[in-house]
């Protein structure tokens, strides 16, 4: 997936929303890379969860290489999470926190469904 083209303002986050893809090219309960604003990001399509989309930084700090988006998914303790491919660490997609190391996070980014579009919040991006 490419860059996409920016559509407006959040005005909640103070962020610009991102046109990724269309929610039919993302693997259903499971993640896909995509280059948003110049950044590797993780989305993850959980169609059955409010909200459905999830948003965070590809990179996992603890295997230090791109591999979130290709994590499994899942539910520990009643909160949805990725765990890594590589050191199997959870990072919960709401905030991208570690939850076994409460000392490490992933970035995360406000994502949503515009239709049949996904959106993903970028904090810096240019309008």
């Amino acid at each position: 997936m490419a860059d996409g083209a920016a559509l407006q303002l959040n005005p909640g986050v103070d962020a610009m929303w991102i046109d990724v893809c269309a929610v039919q090219d993302l693997p259903r309960n499971a993640g896909a890379a995509a280059r948003v604003a110049g950044r590797q990001v993780a989305i993850f399509y959980l169609p059955a969860e409010i909200p459905a989309v999830y948003a965070l930084d590809n990179w996992d700090p603890l295997g230090e290489a791109a591999v979130l988006a290709r994590g499994i998914v899942g539910d520990l303790g009643g909160q949805l999470v990725v765990a890594s491919p590589l050191y199997k660490q959870h990072f919960r997609l709401l905030d991208g926190q570690c939850l076994e190391d409460p000392a490490v996070r992933v970035a995360s980014y406000p994502a949503r469904l515009d239709g049949e579009r996904v959106l993903v919040g970028m904090p810096d991006a240019d309008p």
